[in-house]
C-alpha cells in the first residue's frame, strides 16, 4: 500500500470543494465532519479514514476511489473509468440515483468483460423462439366468418 499523500490531497479536496461551489462550513456539514477537522484535511495537517474520505466524496459527488488515490490508499487502476465516473457524479442534469444507477451498469459490464470466459458462445444473443404454432405474440382480432349471401352489403 502507498504511504498517505496527505498535502495534495487536501489541495485536492480544497479544489473540488471550490468547483462545487461549496463552503469549508457548508462541505463540513455535508460530509457529516467538524469544520476544524476538514479545515486540517484541506491544509494536509489531518490524515482522514477511508471512512471519513468516503462521506467527503459522497458529499462533493465524487467518486470514494478517486479520493482513495489522490491518498495513496489505493494505486490508480489502468484508468479504468476513473474520468468517466467523475463525469457521470459532476453532471448536473441527472439526480443521484440515475447516477448511481449508471456506474452500476458501467462496473457490471468492466465485471463481465474481465471475467473468465466460459465455452464460447455461437452468434452473439440467444434466438428468441417463436410462440408455438410459429404465430407472434401479438392480440388477435377476430372477425366473424361471412356466410355465403351476407358477405357484402347491398
Amino acid at each position: 500500500m502507498a504511504s498517505l499523500n496527505v498535502g495534495s490531497l487536501g489541495e485536492y479536496i480544497r479544489e473540488q470543494r471550490r468547483s462545487a461551489q461549496y463552503s469549508l462550513r457548508q462541505l463540513a456539514e455535508a460530509a457529516g465532519v467538524s469544520n476544524p477537522y476538514l479545515s486540517q484535511i484541506e491544509r494536509g495537517l489531518r490524515k482522514p479514514s477511508a471512512e471519513i474520505l468516503q462521506q467527503i466524496a459522497r458529499a462533493l459527488r465524487i467518486s470514494a476511489e478517486t479520493l482513495y488515490v489522490q491518498a495513496g490508499i489505493l494505486e490508480e487502476r489502468r484508468g479504468e473509468g476513473l474520468e468517466l465516473r467523475a463525469a457521470i457524479l459532476a453532471d448536473p442534469l441527472i439526480n443521484e440515483q440515475q447516477k448511481q444507477a449508471l456506474l452500476a451498469v458501467y462496473d457490471t459490464f468492466l465485471r463481465e468483460n474481465t471475467a473468465p470466459r466460459g465455452p464460447a458462445r455461437q452468434g452473439g444473443a440467444p434466438k428468441q423462439e417463436p410462440a408455438a404454432g410459429g404465430q407472434s405474440d401479438a392480440p388477435v382480432t377476430e372477425r366473424p366468418t361471412a356466410t355465403a349471401g351476407h358477405d357484402r352489403e347491398t
